[in-house]
């Protein structure tokens, strides 16, 4: 695939977004799509395949990457290790997703921005009904972990409530 073709799989994701907080972020971390070559360790021996860098996090060397094999097929945007370990491969299937902002909402880079609420999941509906406003993740979490003590019977989690998508994908 050309880098341009998909730059513009990731805008048209973009301008659905209305939150234009997200939106900023996620631009200041693309990169022009270049190809890393990532081991695919479901398959024979030192099997690789070429995947797209298209948006590095630094502060956590992870990113996200476009692969067509793999996972790529069904889920096509992952998870990925920046640089500096042994192992850089494609990873699990738990780390692809259908859509550029399902792997995103699911990254470290999505951590820093204060989007996060904690839900109240009593009927069994995920993601249940938001409870609090926004935080950011760490205080979030706290609130979480805080709740479920207080309240073990009804199932606390927190969530971004900016973006919601359909259970399509491998994780």
């Amino acid at each position: 695939m050309l880098p341009s073709r998909i730059q513009a799989l990731i805008e048209a994701e973009l301008v659905q977004l209305n939150d234009e907080r997200v939106v900023q972020h996620v631009r200041t971390l693309l990169v022009q799509p270049k190809v890393v070559m990532r081991g695919w360790g479901y398959g024979k021996k030192d099997e690789a395949y070429p995947c797209w860098s298209v948006l590095e996090h630094q502060r956590s060397n992870n990113g996200i990457a476009y692969c067509e094999f793999g996972f790529g097929p069904r889920a096509p945007w992952g998870l990925v290790t920046l640089s500096g370990t042994i192992d850089m491969s494609m990873g699990m299937d738990s780390g692809w997703f259908v859509t550029f902002l399902q792997a995103f909402f699911d990254s470290a880079a999505a951590t820093e921005l204060q989007i996060w609420r904690v839900f109240a999941q009593a009927d069994g509906h995920y993601p249940g009904v938001a409870i609090t406003g926004e935080s950011d993740w760490t205080s979030t979490w706290d609130q979480v972990r805080r709740r479920r003590d207080a309240t073990p019977s009804i199932r606390y989690h927190f969530e971004q409530s900016i973006y919601a998508w359909r259970s399509e994908g491998l994780s």
